[in-house]
């Protein structure tokens, strides 16, 4: 009993860690846009064309994380991914130019692209084969990256500007994260072919027939169902959302409400930390409510309360604002990433990659009309975008309230035991 509820520990501890790395990473150089944009003397529309340049580099790793993860395994992926990750803050520190700038933009899209899948397949096959969900608190762990990275560069700030001092500290807790995660990543669950998909030695193979030794055929690129598609939208425009905000608050507060740089870059951690506290009971609220109802009340939540806030203006409703966001949209990303797992790997391989598209390159598509109509209209597409959000869960099948997951058998014998 005790040792399958230390695996399960260990294990869902190092994938945490995976969570909160890439949460983060990731805030770290969001968070210092600002100082990005005055050493380079970037223009909104620039700023815009970095983000952008990340997510292109995230969309140009899509076709190959399906072989990279065949091929090595998430968990070979999520580490060369992560050390990936931990080097392109010294790209960002060394860049010299804004070409080369974007190159390393462009760097991170790629390894966050692959880190993405990586962590979300692990967090898939943690409850698989542990039989417990833990997807809503895995995702709870890479809001408190976001948190913990931007309260770290607020306090660097008051003790210095300079870039690579921050990221230097920031290297060496990326370090430890990712020696963490090292000590109980798991290999990866087989997945099975569905029937549809079958070969004829395939089909005699699982019914225990002679050709069970015949290679596979090759097949075709399987097209994604009508709901797979839905999840996909959902999914981009949630994590425009999320993304967004983390990218774009810091500058919202100083640029638009004109808030001191010490409490710019506490957009971010409004965010989080009402992300982190809305994750680590959404499971609860799923079990109560039901994944659908959680969706659409909080997205529109999200999308409404920041609207109202841009409509004031002022640094207190701003963070009222950006609090609804956190809230609401928290729990968006672990249900759709639950129901497409419930569609198969593919699915779920499609709808990480939408939500990377959506975290990376939805936040340059705000830059562009920042640059062209003012920041408060970019952050009002970010409200609208919550809201079409909402429209998108109504059509998804959500999973039952009384269809909890079967119990594995590691957790069968726990609790005879």
């Amino acid at each position: 009993m005790l040792r399958v509820r230390d695996d399960f520990l260990r294990a869902h501890l190092a994938i945490a860690a995976l969570f909160c790395f890439l949460g983060f990473q990731y805030a770290t150089w969001v968070s210092r846009l600002p100082t990005l944009k005055t050493d380079f003397e970037l223009s909104d529309g620039r700023i815009g064309l970095l983000l952008m340049a990340s997510g292109i580099g995230a969309a140009a790793s899509f076709p190959l994380v399906a072989t990279m993860m065949k091929r090595y395994g998430s968990r070979t992926l999520a580490t060369v991914s992560a050390i990936v990750l931990g080097l392109v803050l010294a790209g960002f520190t060394l860049a010299p130019n804004f070409p080369v700038l974007l190159l390393v933009a462009a760097l991170d899209g790629v390894a966050v692209g692959f880190l993405n899948v990586a962590m979300n397949a692990q967090g898939a096959t943690l409850e698989v084969r542990f039989g417990r969900t833990a997807m809503s608190r895995l995702h709870a762990t890479f809001s408190a990256g976001l948190g913990l990275a931007a309260l770290l560069a607020s306090g660097v700030n008051i003790v210095t500007t300079t870039l690579s001092a921050h990221f230097a500290i920031a290297a060496a807790v990326l370090a430890l994260l990712l020696l963490l995660a090292r000590t109980g990543m798991l290999a990866d669950e087989p997945q099975p072919v569905p029937a549809a998909e079958q070969t004829d030695e395939q089909a005699a193979a699982q019914a225990g027939g002679a050709a069970e030794t015949a290679p596979p055929k090759r097949r075709g690129i399987p097209l994604p169902s009508r709901i797979t598609i839905w999840m996909g939208v959902a999914m981009v425009f949630g994590t425009i959302t999320e993304g967004a905000m983390n990218d774009w608050s810091a500058l919202y507060l100083k640029n638009v409400v004109h808030a001191s740089p010490q409490l710019a870059p506490l957009g971010i951690a409004v965010i989080s930390v009402m992300m982190v506290v809305a994750r680590l009971f959404a499971d609860g609220w799923r079990t109560r409510f039901g994944d659908g109802p959680i969706v659409r009340i909080g997205s529109t939540v999200a999308g409404l309360g920041l609207a109202l806030a841009l409509l004031v203006g002022g640094v207190v409703p701003a963070l009222i604002g950006f609090a609804c966001v956190g809230l609401g949209i928290a729990a968006v990303t672990p249900c759709v990433y639950v129901a497409a797992a419930r569609q198969g790997s593919d699915a779920l391989a499609l709808v990480a990659a939408t939500g990377t598209t959506g975290l990376l390159a939805g936040p340059a598509v705000i830059g562009f009309v920042a640059n062209a109509t003012g920041l408060a209209w970019g952050m009002g597409v970010v409200a609208a975008s919550a809201l079409v959000v909402a429209l998108c869960s109504t059509r998804i099948a959500w999973p039952a309230l009384d269809k909890a997951p079967a119990p594995t058998a590691p957790d069968a014998v726990l609790h005879e035991a």
